[in-house]
């Protein structure tokens, strides 16, 4: 299913940028900038299996992606000017702003050269667990599981389940039935208690992969002594806030910030929340980020900025810089509003 879905999203940027229909869509629908979303930016790795590709783009794409924009006279920008244009109104040039999510260390060794080619500011936002070393980035871990295993056992619900693991495909369909079902559980401790379960029967070690994957607080302090860094808070744990009590979405928030600005030392400005689509975050918690004394807060809900934004700074859209699509041909439609604009059902606008 997810790889039939992935195939529509191809064919309707391909049918887009063949058309030319983003040409004429663009002065509608292009709003006066877009705010970037990235997870990995690292080389291209090798294998059959990688459930996790979305999340992942080469120094190359985001290279040619910044090439467009500059080649537009698209001012890169970093949230604190995309926060003052956007209050100030000052449109008379289009804005993009770069954002990474979680806190990788290939931030640091393959995103960062590619953003000095080009003076171009980026946000970075850090679950402070991660650079703890303790965190669960249980996508990866379950990635890790299934990659090792020619079967994975598993009950869900009242029902013992075997699923084959011996080929590519049956590896990523396994992923995606396990994906989906963590993803519903109906807590934190849920998650946490299944992911350890499968790590431990196929001998993953989940902190292990945090260590090796995310930047430490070490290197979060040296990264964010770059003029073009900013470091922002990405909840302690990664925790799905809407399914939290108002306390814990609230410490998830607040302590987030509190860690990094006491690392840093200084003020932390900015959030994105995990996962950060409408299951995951809704009005409830854009107030909440908004009382937590945040600037901005970005969502992972596809969308193009336009002047309205100004009154919904805790509920931001972004545009995806999606492994599964790193083609430089569709860099035109994505900076046009035309994708987004599909997505949400041609809205040029749509309030959180």
């Amino acid at each position: 299913m997810k790889q039939l879905r992935n195939n529509v999203i191809r064919a309707g940027l391909g049918a887009l940028y063949f058309s030319g229909a983003h040409h004429l869509l663009r002065p509608l629908l292009s709003g006066v900038g877009a705010i970037f979303m990235l997870h990995h930016v690292r080389p291209t790795r090798e294998g059959a299996f990688q459930p996790n590709r979305h999340l992942e783009v080469t120094p190359d794409f985001l290279r040619a992606t910044l090439c467009h924009l500059r080649s537009r006279e698209i001012d890169i920008v970093s949230m604190d000017e995309l926060h003052e244009r956007l209050v100030q109104g000052r449109f008379d040039r289009r804005i993009a702003a770069f954002t990474l999510d979680d806190g990788y260390r290939d931030n640091r060794e393959h995103a960062l050269p590619v953003l000095r080619e080009f003076d171009a500011p980026a946000t970075i936002y850090v679950a402070s667990d991660f650079a703890e070393g303790t965190g669960r980035l249980w996508w990866a871990a379950l990635e890790a599981v299934i990659a090792k295993a020619e079967q994975v056992d598993v009950q869900i619900g009242h029902s013992a389940l075997r699923l084959d693991a011996s080929t590519p495909a049956a590896k990523q369909a396994a992923f995606d039935r396990l994906h989906d079902w963590l993803r519903a559980l109906p807590g934190e401790h849920d998650l946490k208690r299944e992911i350890e379960a499968l790590c431990a029967a196929h001998g993953v070690d989940m902190e292990g992969l945090c260590r090796s994957l995310c930047l430490s607080w070490d290197e979060v302090k040296r990264l964010a002594a770059d003029p073009l860094v900013t470091i922002g808070a990405h909840t302690i744990s990664h925790c799905n806030l809407a399914k939290q009590s108002e306390e814990i979405a609230a410490q998830e928030m607040a302590v987030s910030r509190v860690r990094i600005e006491t690392a840093l030392e200084r003020p932390v400005l900015h959030l994105a929340y995990p996962y950060g689509d409408r299951e995951a975050a809704g009005e409830r918690e854009f107030a909440m980020a908004a009382s937590a004394g945040f600037k901005t807060a970005v969502t992972t809900r596809p969308g193009m900025l336009f002047a309205e934004n100004a009154g919904h700074m805790t509920a931001l859209p972004r545009v995806s810089l999606n492994g599964n699509y790193q083609d430089a041909r569709i860099l035109p439609v994505l900076t046009s509003g035309a994708a987004t604009a599909m997505w949400n059902g041609f809205r040029r606008f749509a309030a959180a």
